[in-house]
């Protein structure tokens, strides 16, 4: 990713959200791409690379604030104070602005420190936010270039406003950088228009000033002229004073001389004064002596008392505090002791609880052991249940089976006995004629013979199956028995 001259190559994040260790991402030429499961950070390399490129709104890096940038830390891991992202760019091609165009290759930083704003730097050397955006902005990126495609943007670019599609169209010509220094300079063009105002209004107030300074010239003229006249009055009573001083001089000298013999004298009385001064001096010192080593004395004697009323202070604190952990240890041995008695109960009661378990847990075994008996013999039973079911099963199967067919038998020779009887009815009309051959007739007697036997075939066949019938009834009813025993069984 880069621009039409400039390429990125590598991105080094330290401390940058959740990066707290150092992360160098290589920029290989073709594509590079990252992958990881949500939440694993890969979008925070894309708002590192939008801080570094001066990201200056903390909304847009998902952050309640700047300062969220930095890594707050982690189970494991102490919160950081300081956040670097540092942004590797190709400069061979000699494309970036003239103030930085003076190596092949920049590193563009940015550090943050907790609660004390970001630095820009670039080889070193820190820069303005603003020459970083315009080196970007020269490449056709940048912290708000389209060329740093995040998620939801091409329905945005789909749903943008014309300005918005403006500044798409001039970032891929590559003017966008021309188009900032153009607002730039649009700006200083204002900035200077506003100076010439300004210009305009200080020049109206000098006229106002240099009309004053001239009627002040006027004064000044004046006053010089009187100022000569001043000097030259002040001359002649200065030279009035200066003989008048002379004669006051002659004067003084002669009060001087006597002053001076006044002076001879009054030394004379300041050197015997001295020496009574000295006498005096050396009887005072052994007093000031002593005074420094009583005062010496009193100090330490009043340091002493205030030390003895301090750990006074102290023991009757100490007594106090002592006086309040007697009571405290009084309450907490009563407090122990009805403990110790509840918990002696407590045991006592435990010991006897240990012992009826100890006897339920025989009395359970032996009825485990006599139910596992059980359980063995009901299976047994079950089982051979089960077995004569399923023969009682077979078996009325086939009864129900062969009752079917003897249904089916009896059914049709019930149909050959209606049509018999209706043939009986009709023979009997003729019996007096036919009774001869009614006798003879051998079709008629096998025919009731079959009809005799399928009757006998019937009434054995409803016989079996009733008995099929009470002996599956009978094995239901041991199978019904044996479940609800063996489910017991199973539980236990």
């Amino acid at each position: 990713m880069g621009g039409t001259a400039m390429k990125f190559s590598r991105l080094k994040l330290h401390g940058f959200k959740s990066f707290s260790d150092e992360t160098v991402l290589v920029m290989e030429p073709g594509l590079t791409g990252i992958v990881g499961p949500n939440g694993c950070g890969k979008s925070n390399l894309v708002e590192a690379m939008r801080w570094v490129m001066g990201e200056s709104s903390y909304k847009a890096m998902r952050a309640s604030g700047m300062d969220d940038v930095i890594f707050s830390g982690s189970g494991n891991r102490p919160a950081r104070n300081t956040a670097e992202v540092t942004l590797v760019l190709d400069n061979a091609d000699r494309t970036a602005p003239a103030a930085l165009n003076n190596a092949d290759v920049l590193e563009v930083t940015r550090r943050i420190e907790r609660e004390a704003g970001s630095v820009y730097r670039v080889n070193g050397k820190e820069v303005r936010a603003r020459d970083v955006q315009l080196l970007f902005a020269d490449a056709s990126t940048g912290a708000h270039s389209p060329a740093m495609v995040r998620q939801g943007q091409i329905g945005e670019l789909i749903a943008a406003k014309p300005t918005a599609r403006r500044a798409l169209l001039e970032e891929a010509a590559g003017i966008s950088g021309l188009h900032s220094r153009r607002h730039e300079a649009e700006l200083r063009l204002r900035a200077a228009e506003g100076n010439l105002e300004r210009v305009d209004d200080i020049i109206g107030q000098i006229d106002t000033q240099l009309e004053t300074l001239k009627r002040q010239a006027r004064l000044a003229n004046r006053y010089r002229s009187l100022s000569g006249d001043i000097r030259r009055a002040e001359a002649t009573l200065f030279h009035i004073r200066w003989v008048a001083a002379r004669f006051a001089e002659k004067e003084t000298e002669a009060q001087q001389a006597v002053l001076i013999r006044e002076l001879a004298d009054a030394t004379h009385l300041e050197l015997q004064a001295q020496k009574t001064l000295e006498a005096a001096d050396a009887a005072l010192q052994p007093l000031r002596d002593r005074e420094a080593v009583t005062g010496a004395v009193l100090q330490r004697y009043t340091i002493l008392n205030e030390q003895l009323a301090e750990e006074a202070r102290r023991a009757s604190s100490r007594r106090a505090e002592l006086e309040d952990r007697i009571r405290q240890l009084a309450a907490d041995g009563e407090r122990e002791r009805l403990l110790v008695e509840e918990s002696e109960v407590t045991l006592a009661a435990y010991q006897d609880e240990l012992e009826q378990l100890s006897e339920e847990g025989e009395a359970a075994q032996a009825d485990f052991d006599r139910a596992r008996g059980e359980a063995e013999a009901a299976s047994a039973a079950v089982n051979t249940a089960e077995t004569r079911a399923r023969a009682a099963a077979d078996a009325l199967a086939q009864v129900r089976a062969r009752r079917s067919q003897a249904q089916r038998s009896a059914e049709d020779a019930a149909g050959r006995i209606a049509r018999l009887g209706q043939q009986m009815a009709e023979v009997e009309q003729e019996a007096s004629t036919i009774a001869a051959k009614l006798d003879a007739d051998a079709t008629l007697t096998l025919k009731r013979a079959a009809l005799e036997e399928a009757q006998a075939s019937a009434a054995t066949a409803e016989e079996m199956a009733v008995i099929a019938e009470e002996a599956t009834a009978d094995a239901q009813t041991r199978l019904d028995d044996a479940q609800p025993r063996l489910a017991e069984i199973e539980a236990s």
